[in-house]
């Protein structure tokens, strides 16, 4: 054996742990895409509000979409908050 193949197997021996976590991982996220690329059914969770009047469900699906607008905005405003404290930290200028 001679030194070039000495040294590709040493580095191939440090590399390899994390190049097949790494690998593990890729088809760990390949198999969530195609469990996720089904999509999601959101009427079949809310079809048991589907007996009450019209104007019941016009309230419900109202705070609903408040709901997901309001979470939205606390995100957006979460996610703003830290891009301000690290460009604080940062000071890059």
């Amino acid at each position: 054996m001679n030194i070039k193949d000495s040294i590709h197997s040493f580095i191939d021996k440090i590399f390899n742990p994390p190049i097949t976590f790494l690998d593990m991982a890729i088809e760990k996220l390949r198999a969530v895409r195609q469990i996720t690329a089904q999509g999601l059914n959101v009427g079949k969770y809310l079809s048991i509000f589907g007996d009450m009047p019209t104007a019941w469900q016009l309230v419900i699906s109202s705070a609903l979409m408040s709901v997901v607008i309001l979470g939205s905005l606390l995100i957006f405003r979460s996610v703003m908050r830290l891009y301000y404290s690290l460009k604080e930290g940062v000071k890059w200028w």
